[in-house]
């Protein structure tokens, strides 16, 4: 038994690179029954030896606090009252000691992002207010803020301001503030993933097969990017109709002048109208202008485009556009850039700078299947205009259907899309039987307008 104990430990003790700074015998037993009953997910089991190891060894080993959460978890889920209440309290505790004798897997700002969503969970137990929860995810926003990654915490904290704001507490320019700064983490998260993400998509795309540990870690980057578009969205259902011109106008209107040099307010101001197509209002082009003069941008130059093609200047809004575009040198956010910009131009009906530069984004960011699906929308809708006949025409939606396709394969969470809008572009396409009667099975067929390219006709 001793022989079996000391093996488990120190198999234990070398995968976690810590040694035997405390080596008790009972410390060893009491640690290695504590490791088989949570294991074996028999938590209730597990606690008495994990206190013993924990009161008396407490630097023994970083399983006593990783494996301490998975037991007090199940204790909190199954007990109520005063008893539930000192275990979320002795959570809090487990924390802070294991941040204090393993600071390198317990920084401040993820306990303190833990805590925050542990008094959350249990807000009604513990008897918080929305204030005091929204203070302890402030702390970890104003402390810590590299820290603050979860996503659950960071919905948590920007919709306790809407709650407080319903409540009195707030005003409103407090949300609009907490709204940015809720997506400029987002943004900030999604960027570190993204180009992660992409390195072992252009590792793939170059033959090399990837590493079960690269395997895990693009699911893992891939997951977090779906996840954080969720909640982006989220964020937004819940500010609901607080952000619409009526509110946003006024508002902006009362603190322009205090803020016609802040170029963080003008930016925030600037975007939040524009997304809200807000821009008729002469505010929208003060603030515009302010925000340019204040801090000249590839994000200003594409804010004064819009104000020109609305102008029907659209000869000088391109200028400005490829001005902006220009102006980027981060390789994220010339990608969100080019979506923007190509976004725009779909709009206009100008396809084929919209399909320029939404292929700017797929060279920028490869892990970003969407704009596949933009193309294929484009040339779906241009089948009309790209063919001598009607058979050429339609042949056009299997070049559509082609181009969708390919969102799936960049971005997996985009399959299920992706695979509807082909079925849907094939559907438009020339049936088996009109093949057969044009007897040009297996033939290439060139596209013409703007769309160029080629597409073969299926064999029979």
């Amino acid at each position: 038994m001793k022989t079996r104990i000391t093996l488990i430990i120190a198999a234990l003790f070398l995968a976690t690179n810590f040694g035997f700074a405390q080596q008790d015998e009972e410390c060893m037993l009491n640690l290695t029954l504590m490791n088989d009953f949570v294991k074996s997910k028999k938590y209730d089991e597990a606690f008495e030896p994990w206190m013993k190891v924990r009161n008396k060894c407490p630097k023994f080993n970083l399983s006593i606090y990783k494996y301490g959460e998975k037991i007090l978890d199940h204790k909190i889920e199954n007990s109520s009252g005063a008893e539930k209440v000192g275990f979320i309290e002795d959570y809090m505790v487990l924390l802070d000691k294991g941040a204090e004798h393993f600071s390198s897997k317990y920084s401040a700002g993820e306990v303190a992002e833990q805590k925050a969503l542990l008094k959350y969970e249990n807000q009604k137990d513990l008897g918080l207010t929305d204030m005091q929860i929204y203070e302890a995810f402030d702390m970890v926003y104003k402390q810590y803020p590299k820290d603050f990654t979860n996503t659950k915490g960071l919905y948590v904290y920007f919709t306790k301001t809407v709650d407080l704001f319903k409540a009195g507490k707030f005003e409103l320019q407090k949300v609009f503030d907490k709204y940015d700064d809720v997506n400029e983490l987002l943004e900030n998260l999604n960027e570190g993933y993204t180009k992660s993400l992409n390195k072992l998509i252009e590792k793939e795309e170059a033959g090399t097969t990837l590493s079960k540990k690269e395997g895990k870690y693009k699911d893992y980057y891939q997951a977090k990017l779906e996840a954080n578009d969720k909640i982006a969205g989220s964020l937004d259902t819940y500010l609901g109709q607080l952000a619409n011109c009526e509110n946003l106008i006024p508002l902006y209107q009362k603190d322009f002048p205090t803020y016609k040099n802040d170029a963080v307010w003008l930016k925030r101001a600037v975007s939040r109208m524009y997304n809200k197509e807000c821009t008729d209002d002469p505010l929208y082009i003060d603030l515009v202008k302010a925000y340019d003069a204040t801090a000249p941008s590839a994000d200003t130059k594409y804010f004064v485009a819009t104000i020109l093609y609305k102008e029907g200047k659209n000869k000088e809004g391109d200028s400005y556009i490829k001005q902006a575009y220009d102006l980027e040198t981060d390789a994220f956010k010339k990608s969100r850039l080019a979506k923007k910009i190509a976004n725009g131009f779909k709009k206009r009906g100008s396809y084929g700078a919209a399909r320029q530069y939404y292929r700017e984004v797929l060279k920028l960011n490869p892990s970003d299947g969407t704009p596949h699906l933009q193309i294929a929308a484009m040339y779906a809708k241009s089948a009309n205009s790209c063919g001598d006949t009607n058979f050429n025409k339609r042949a056009v939606f299997w070049y559509a259907a082609q181009e969708a396709l390919k969102a799936g394969r960049v971005d997996p969470s985009l399959k299920k899309a992706a695979n509807q809008a082909a079925a849907s572009y094939n559907a438009n396409a020339p049936t088996t039987a009109e093949i057969f009667t044009e007897g040009n099975a297996g033939s290439t067929i060139s596209i013409g307008c703007w769309i160029g390219g080629s597409v073969k006709v299926p064999n029979l």
